[in-house]
């Protein structure tokens, strides 16, 4: 599909390059349904391969490929030498090719389940999707799968590829056979905009050109497909006015402008605006681009914005039109596609990334995970790798944003590991809960620093965290005696007190355990509140669970101490029985013994029980806290 234009005017064939739209979709399909095998003869077709990749190619068919004598396409998508090996993809595979009429980026995903983040991984960016499946095989388990991940994921435009037609002899009684099947789980399912192809990528045949061998078809091919498929940028175009702030640009006190790629709707120089979550309108002065002020922005530009007025604008902001703001809101309920080794649990707080913001994001609960094969919805405490669940989300602080089915820019968020900053899962805003505005902070006459300046004391928490028998409770014991006899105003809180009463309905599972750190930071949290000196004694063997802890207070008031004992001495010195019932009915998920305890990485203070007694361990405590000055008199 070259153009005879590149050979008699090169200029004027660049400048129509630059000028096409750009379509980016997936393929996506069961194993062995001939998705790199599709894209590979498009990108030959469209006579997208250098000599050097066609050399290869032909030498790869030989060696490694499938098609005896015939050249294996796949094999230009296929990188990896395991999915070489196997003859399966496992990365997402992107490809660029173009025609006269579009540019496109393609993404290979894979079709195995475990490797479901992948998919949605290469889904997340796409305008359409491409879901293949094999002809005598028909609508498959994997197929219901994809097809349901893409419309969760907002892509309302599917072509099913039905390939490897030439192995029913083209048969059009079963290609409406497949087009009975799938139409009757798209129904079930919502999707409302699906055109099916009967093709054959091998043979090329209605992938490009029409097919002799299926004159029965009247369909468009799959390359007519993609060349008159909707763009989302496109449509996005016609929704309201979104730019997430990326960056406040101000080289000089004569300009200060707001940077970031416009995410939905059209703005011009005068227009009203709105800032966000903040609610302060302005107007627009000028839009400023890397080619000058433009007079107007539309989806997809990267510009700049200049405001009439001087207002406090920063980095995860959103200027949105004013006769059509985005709603703002703390608390979501949210589908999450959960991406990590390690579950996602109930109690968690993770930080979250919506458009140009970043806030923390605790998990609870959740409402139910999804069986994408059977579309049931499953009663869950925890969301695994490759696990798709319902969430309510309560965030550190309000949010602009838009339902994801709305707009996939400012709909769309990741969650991340605050201890290792991987991305753990990625999600989906489906509505603001309607608790969070009607439930609002109320304001209080006396406050904290009032109630800490009547007790003269500054209020903090300190962490003791360990193995079961480290030494916790009896340190936290002897540190409140003594601070009480100073005249200090504290309080203990007790792990196992708490379970006694608070976290009573809580088990010992790893979702659990979150649940109750939650719990005991929230109680530590309103205990300074009202000015006091806290002493939490708390196995927390997540660093993560720790960490969200230490996220609900002012810097300087955590004090995280890990009271260090091997499991092996604690059993020896273990005055409970707990340790020698670990792993019997009586006693499971013993930490230390049969579940997970995580070290800090760095505490505060590393108490080393091999070698201190109760006494010693609560003196380091007390010279750490008067070296921070924790312990001398609040001035008010």
């Amino acid at each position: 599909m070259s153009s005879d234009l590149i050979e008699r005017d090169i200029d004027a064939y660049l400048e129509a390059h630059e000028r096409k739209s750009l379509l980016r979709f997936i393929t996506c399909g069961s194993v062995d349904d001939g998705k790199s095998t599709l894209i590979g003869r498009l990108l030959y077709e469209s006579q997208m391969l250098f000599e050097d990749q066609m050399a290869a190619l032909e030498a790869d068919s030989k060696r490694v490929g499938t098609q005896g004598e015939e050249l294996d396409f796949a094999l230009l998508l296929d990188g990896l030498a395991a999915e070489r090996e196997q003859g399966i993809t496992i990365d997402v595979a992107y490809r660029f090719f173009s025609t006269d009429t579009r540019k496109y980026i393609v993404a290979d995903t894979p079709g195995h389940e475990q490797y479901t983040r992948n998919m949605v991984t290469g889904a997340s960016t796409a305008d359409c999707a491409v879901i293949l499946l094999d002809a005598r095989k028909g609508v498959l388990t994997q197929t219901r799968r994809h097809s349901y991940l893409v419309w969760l994921l907002g892509l309302r435009h599917i072509a099913v590829a039905v390939n490897k037609m030439d192995l029913v002899d083209y048969s059009e009684e079963r290609f409406h056979e497949i087009e009975r099947q799938y139409g009757a789980f798209a129904e079930r399912l919502g999707l409302e905009e699906f055109t099916l192809i009967p093709c054959s990528a091998l043979r090329g045949e209605n992938v490009l050109e029409r097919s002799e061998a299926m004159p029965w078809y009247d369909g468009p091919t799959l390359m007519e497909y993609l060349e008159t498929v909707e763009v989302d940028q496109e449509r996005m175009q016609d929704a309201p006015f979104r730019l997430p702030v990326q960056w406040v640009n101000r080289p000089s006190s004569d300009f200060r402008g707001y940077a970031g790629t416009i995410a939905g709707g059209q703005i011009a120089p005068g227009e009203r605006v709105v800032v966000l979550p903040a609610g302060i309108e302005s107007t627009v002065a000028r839009i400023v681009s890397f080619d000058g002020d433009l007079e107007l922005g539309v989806a997809g530009q990267a510009v700049t914005l200049t405001l009439e007025d001087e207002i406090d604008v920063s980095r995860g902001d959103m200027i949105a039109a004013a006769d059509a703001p985005a709603p703002v809101s703390q608390q979501f309920e949210a589908t999450v596609i959960w991406m990590a080794e390690e579950p996602l649990l109930r109690g968690r707080t993770y930080l979250m990334r919506v458009g140009t913001t970043m806030v923390p994001a605790t998990v609870a609960p959740i409402r139910y995970k999804l069986d994408v094969d059977t579309l049931e919805q499953i009663a869950a405490t925890q969301l695994d790798l490759n696990e798709i669940g319902v969430v309510h989300v309560e965030l550190g602080q309000p949010v602009a944003f838009d339902r994801y089915v709305d707009n996939r820019d400012t709909g769309g968020f990741i969650l991340i590991d605050r201890i290792t900053n991987h991305t753990v899962g990625a999600g989906l805003l489906m509505r603001a809960l309607p608790r969070s505005e009607n439930v609002r902070l109320q304001e209080l006459v006396v406050d904290r620093d009032a109630r800490a300046g009547l007790k003269a004391q500054h209020p903090f928490v300190v962490w003791l965290t360990g193995r079961p028998g480290a030494g916790k409770s009896s340190i936290a014991n002897v540190l409140e005696a003594r601070l009480f006899a100073a005249g200090r105003h504290t309080v203990l809180l007790d792990g196992a007190n708490l379970r006694r009463g608070l976290s009573k309905d809580l088990s010992f599972s790893d979702a659990d355990r979150a649940e109750n750190n939650r719990r005991a930071s929230e109680v530590a949290r309103l205990m300074t509140e009202a000015g006091l000196i806290v002493l939490a004694a708390f196995v927390s063997p997540f660093r993560a669970d720790r960490e969200t802890a230490r996220s609900l207070f002012d810097e300087g008031e955590f004090i995280e101490v890990f009271v260090d004992l091997p499991a092996e001495l604690a059993a020896e010195r273990d005055t409970t029985g707990l340790y020698a019932k670990a792993g019997t009915d009586g006693v499971i998920n013993l930490t230390g013994v049969d579940s997970t305890y995580e070290d800090p990485e760095e505490p505060d203070l590393h108490l080393d029980m091999a070698t201190l007694d109760v006494e010693a361990a609560a003196d380091r405590v007390l010279a750490l806290l008067s070296e921070r000055g924790l312990l001398s008199d609040h001035l008010s």
